[in-house]
């Protein structure tokens, strides 16, 4: 056999793996069962629309982040619902592709009459959907996708992000990066909208840090044999960062350790390389890796709280039920979670009732301040007015012996940045 088809293979017996969810095919909804309904009597239920690649490249991350929807959704009905009235959940599958994903989103608005909107996990169908949510005055409530220019250049003000972006990760991560790893950086990214915008902010900060960038490497995604674009990393530099996400994030780990090029290099990167569900399928190979995220599933200190605890027991019972290796909750799971929490809180302070209100609910989130507890276990966050871009505390970790290892600790304070976004009429 071949180096390609050995890489070949084991990506895709390491994709199963990792995918080994079941399969939700097709674009249509679905109404996730409400047990409490029958609680509510005759109340209107808000109905919550979820778009997830729930198939296809991202469906590993789409399943997980639906069970943060989940589990706020559940929390919300057990607890009373939202001023007396029920959250129903319909969910669509995006099958990660941008044409899909915009018809689901058509579906949700104009057949389902959803109410508002959270999810979204690969950006260019944020982007692909941001139109429908417009036309139709929606808020969404962003789950997961991290292109910057959501919150910057292609703003929207139907359109909020209840978690931290690649500007704001750069700017906490890159002193660290620079003062105590290496002056010098090689970038790979997935070359695609996330992965290009996340390479030119942490180009950016560290450059502005003292360091340097001596090269970038964009490679497509779903590419199994990365081999033919690693070959072309070579020079004298410290560090190889990373951009990926999923099974790519699991390909380059992988074959970037059988080439040598992780002891040659530092490796660091983006949360998104060694979310905790990758963790097993990448074994020895992430050891010594260094990266920043929102959720790491450890308790060092800060993390030592009730309120972890809490969200960290509920969800591995669910995704235990859905994966039988028991994988640990993830970024993904948090970042839904709390975006649910986060609309809850603005449809409380607006009175929400209905598409005619989506307006109050827009002025009801910008500037929105969350608090650390059950709703928001991973600690007080804003999300700011002018570009509804939130900010929280950053951790900064290095795997060892297969788990965290949490290094520093950075403020949500210290990791904003100028707004950048005009909104259009």
């Amino acid at each position: 056999m071949s180096k390609t088809d050995q890489n070949t293979q084991r990506a895709a017996l390491t994709r199963r793996s990792v995918l080994g969810w079941g399969a939700v095919g097709g674009v249509a909804t679905m109404l996730m069962p409400s047990p409490w309904r029958a609680a509510f009597g005759a109340a209107k239920p808000y109905k919550l629309g979820c778009t997830q690649p729930l198939t296809g490249v991202a469906a590993s991350g789409g399943k997980t982040a639906l069970v943060g929807v989940q589990m706020a959704v559940d929390r919300i009905n057990k607890a009373g619902g939202i001023n007396g009235r029920p959250v129903d959940l319909i969910v669509a599958d995006d099958q990660s592709k941008p044409d899909i994903g915009r018809r689901a989103a058509e579906k949700l608005v104009t057949e389902d009459n959803i109410d508002f909107h959270v999810g979204g996990f690969l950006s260019n169908i944020c982007l692909a959907c941001t139109p429908v949510w417009e036309e139709h005055e929606i808020v969404i409530m962003i789950g997961v996708c991290l292109d910057t220019t959501l919150t910057t250049s292609k703003c929207s003000r139907y359109t909020f992000r209840n978690f931290d972006f690649a500007p704001a990760q750069a700017k906490a991560f890159a002193p660290y990066l620079v003062n105590r790893l290496g002056k010098r950086w090689y970038i790979a990214y997935a070359d695609y909208a996330w992965g290009q915008s996340t390479r030119d902010a942490y180009a950016a900060d560290i450059k502005q840090n003292g360091g340097a960038v001596v090269g970038t490497l964009g490679i497509p995604l779903g590419t199994a044999d990365m081999t033919p674009f690693l070959a072309k990393i070579s020079g004298e530099f410290d560090g190889l960062f990373l951009i990926f996400f999923g099974p790519d994030a699991i390909n380059i780990v992988d074959q970037s350790y059988d080439l040598g090029l992780t002891k040659k290099y530092k490796l660091a990167g983006d949360g998104a390389v060694a979310t905790s569900t990758q963790l097993p399928a990448m074994g020895k190979k992430i050891e010594g890796f260094v990266g920043i995220d929102r959720y790491v599933p450890v308790f060092d200190k800060p993390l030592d709280t009730p309120y972890l605890h809490a969200f960290f027991d509920d969800a591995r019972a669910r995704l235990k039920k859905i994966d039988p290796s028991g994988p640990l909750p993830d970024r993904y799971v948090q970042s839904n979670f709390e975006s649910v929490n986060a609309l809850k809180l603005g449809i409380e302070k607006s009175g929400f009732q209905g598409r005619d209100d989506t307006p109050k609910l827009i002025a009801a989130l910008e500037g929105l301040e969350m608090k650390e507890g059950p709703d928001f276990p991973t600690g007080d966050k804003v999300l700011r007015k002018e570009d509804h871009q939130a900010f929280m505390r950053e951790l900064v970790y290095e795997i060892g012996d297969g788990t965290y290892h949490v290094r520093d600790v950075i403020p949500w304070q210290q990791t904003v940045v100028p707004p950048a976004c005009h909104f259009t009429a």
